[in-house]
């Protein structure tokens, strides 16, 4: 393998840590991360709920905020419908256990058995019975127009609260909260890449200002005056709904020049409440610009502000500026109406305790999810998952503690790669193997009892699973995909069959890729129906197989890594024809193998210090892999094998003169015997982690690579 450590200019370096308070090696890494503007860092040196963007800014939310009030207040049946894998039972979880918190008369479904993704017919049929006449989809529904349609005609409103990518025309639902759905003015939500459950945590989040604050529903426009250059005074104002901006407005007039009514103030602000900061002041400097006779209607908000935030008493705008945290996140200057603003939405946060108590279960279950569903640990995705994984390790709430403590990971420092290998596959076991209502029960139950006999079941369950996906991969899918490798321009792994449980089809496409290192697909059949699962890898965008067949499928959805869809039968043939002429235009990434090296490390930095780095840049996951250091001249104190039947690979303890590392390199015995022995110095390329054993935390290497230097 190559290694490659990009440049990273010592003054910029400097410069990042200077200004955002990390050390040289952290803002290194970030460096040749491409991590450098103002609005990227935020999201991987902050982990504060508040630097989260308002839930209004999704569109369509607000509309499905006042619909649910609506609901609890008249008293509607409401029925959360969700998808079978984790995201969708931690979104289930999420939004029905508010509903139920808040005396919403509120029950849940997903998919039970073989039966197809998203919104049932069915299931809207059988909500109508039983007097329904709202449904929420979380995870699903974006894709479901037929069922939409029968649930209107059946005078049922649907919510759609979805991820996945939109069809050119939208489903006819009440309203959709969706970040890949543009509003009417064709603005896009600023970060698409939530999981499902993260949009019903915004939803959740919504509804809790909702019921909670007095601001909610209001207009308030935040005004600030102050002078500028050359004699000009700057008038800015943000109007405001629920606490978001929805518009601005910026006038510089030279004192004495205009009236007030010849300039866009009057319009702008025509039937606003007025928000300042320090009425007198702003009195005064608004009589300079437009005289005595000008009268504006203001509330003075700074005495309030400093009761819940005693920092700022008798501090101006101008000087809580200069000490602001969240300046220090912005590519263009911090405007002291900026300020203003930000202040008040921390002094109502804080005052009526938005993120804590329910706050910390709901985004413990948020972060589960998003981890779950492979989404890229970046922008708001970085906050849900750090400030969630903080929350379970603080108190893990019912449900997830009892799976955490069965599965033996109470006594550990969690991490994002420990949730994905340990915690998501035995909450996806019950959905893979058709009984995904077990673990949505768990989340919502406070009955002890009940909840022990639920965790034993799932763990059965994904007991069950690893052996049908072991005994389905080395029978079936292996041989399978061997005996298509001439299919499909050799550009797509195939295995299909009718002895293929459907509940296994996403675990034997992800072993297919990470074998063959190319996209695969996975038919597994069931009566009349076939389902589909694919995997992707090498930069290919699945959503082109999903384009090709979609007059032929029942329902699909997914995202460019991993999708799925299901159709007739008597529709394979075609379907399959159809991908062997269109797989010959699947473009794929070549592969090298180079290894990208984050930062270089004296052996006088190799402590256990160092693990604070790899602190400040959890979580690791898709969009953000593990940090690779290189170091030089360690020397092999010692040499061990590993390996249940046979000897695959290595445990070495290195020595850098001041500490003794454990490292292990995973399949690397061969080579290991062959060119290495006690005594040599080596060149490594490796990541840091923690390793647990009996209640015992030890930091720990995992090599990449390794070059012999010297003995």
């Amino acid at each position: 393998m190559k290694w490659n450590k990009k440049d990273a200019p010592a003054e910029l370096v400097k410069e990042i840590s200077a200004r955002y308070g990390c050390d040289l090696i952290t803002a290194s890494i970030l460096i040749r991360r491409g991590i450098t503007t103002p609005e990227a860092l935020l999201y991987f040196l902050e982990s504060d709920r508040r630097y989260m963007r308002s839930p209004f800014v999704l569109p369509g939310m607000e509309d499905a905020v006042e619909r649910i009030l609506a609901a609890k207040e008249e008293g509607e049946r409401v029925l959360v419908f969700g998808d079978r894998d984790t995201d969708g039972i931690t979104s289930i979880a999420l939004l029905a256990g508010f509903l139920q918190r808040n005396n919403v008369d509120v029950r849940w479904k997903l998919p039970q058995g073989d039966e197809p993704y998203g919104l049932a017919m069915d299931a809207v049929e059988e909500f109508a019975r039983d007097s329904g006449t709202l449904i929420i989809t979380v995870d699903c529904g974006i894709s479901n127009f037929n069922e939409i349609k029968r649930a209107n005609e059946l005078n049922i409103d649907v919510i759609v609260t979805d991820h996945h990518r939109p069809h050119e025309i939208l489903p006819d639902a009440y309203t959709i909260v969706n970040p890949k759905v543009k509003t009417e003015g064709g603005v896009e939500y600023p970060f698409q890449e939530l999981a499902g459950c993260g949009v019903a945590y915004k939803l959740v989040s919504a509804l809790r200002f909702a019921l909670k604050s007095s601001f909610y529903g209001h207009s308030i426009c935040f005004m600030n005056v102050e002078p500028a250059s050359d004699d000009t005074w700057v008038i800015d104002i943000l109007k405001t709904r629920n606490l978001t901006v929805i518009d601005r407005l910026t006038e510089v007039i030279v004192p004495g020049t205009v009236s007030v009514s010849s300039t866009r103030l009057p319009a702008f602000l025509e039937g606003q409440q007025i928000f300042v900061y320090d009425a007198a002041r702003q009195k005064n400097f608004l009589e300079k610009i437009f005289g005595r006779g000008v009268e504006f209607g203001m509330f003075d908000c700074a005495e309030i502000i400093a009761q819940m935030l005693p920092q700022t008493t008798g501090k101006s705008l101008l000087r809580l500026k200069e000490v602001s945290r969240i300046a220090h996140y912005t590519s263009q200057p911090l405007r002291e109406i900026d300020v203003l603003f930000n202040l008040f939405v921390s002094f109502v946060q804080k005052k009526e305790q938005h993120h804590i108590n329910d706050d910390d279960d709901d985004i413990q279950l948020a972060a589960i999810g998003t981890i779950a569903d492979l989404m890229p640990l970046q922008d708001e995705n970085r906050i849900i998952v750090r400030s969630g994984i903080a929350a379970l390790l603080a108190k893990a709430r019912p449900g997830i503690s009892d799976l955490l403590y069965k599965q033996n990971l109470t006594s550990r420092n969690l991490s994002s790669v420990d949730i994905s290998w340990q915690l998501t596959p035995v909450i996806n076991a019950a959905g893979r193997l058709g009984e995904p209502d077990i673990p949505v029960k768990l989340l919502l139950t406070q009955d002890r009892v009940e909840r022990e006999k639920l965790v034993t079941k799932i763990i059965e369950l994904n007991e069950q699973r690893r052996r049908l996906a072991d005994s389905t991969w080395d029978e079936k899918v292996l041989k399978r995909a061997e005996e298509n490798s001439g299919r499909f321009a050799g550009k797509l792994v195939f295995a299909d069959g009718n002895d293929i449980k459907r509940g296994v089809t996403g675990v034997m496409a992800n072993r297919l890729t990470n074998k063959y290192h190319l996209p695969a697909l996975i038919l597994a059949y069931n009566e009349d129906i076939a389902t589909g699962s694919m995997r992707s890898m090498r930069g290919y965008d699945l959503q082109g197989i999903l384009d090709m067949g979609k007059d032929l499928f029942i329902d699909s959805g997914g995202h460019d890594y991993a999708a799925g869809f299901s159709l007739a039968l008597d529709k394979v043939p075609e379907f399959l024809e159809r991908l062997e002429s269109f797989s010959s235009t699947i473009e794929l990434v070549e592969e090298n193998d180079i290894i990208e090296v984050d930062a270089e490390l004296p052996l006088q930095y190799l402590t256990p210090e160092i693990l604070k780095v790899i602190d400040t840049l959890e979580p690791f996951g898709k969009g953000h892999r593990d940090i690779y250091f290189i170091a030089h001249r360690l020397l092999i104190a010692d040499i061990s094998y590993v390996g249940k039947v046979e000897s695959k690979h290595v445990k070495f303890m290195l020595d850098t003169g001041k500490y003794k590392w454990p490292a292990l390199y995973w399949g690397g015995a061969d080579r290991v015997s062959e060119e290495f022995k006690i005594g040599d110095a080596i060149s490594a390329v490796f990541s840091v982690r923690r390793n647990f054993f009996n209640g015992m935390e030890t930091p720990q290497m995992v090599i990449a690579d390794i070059e012999k230097t010297g003995s």
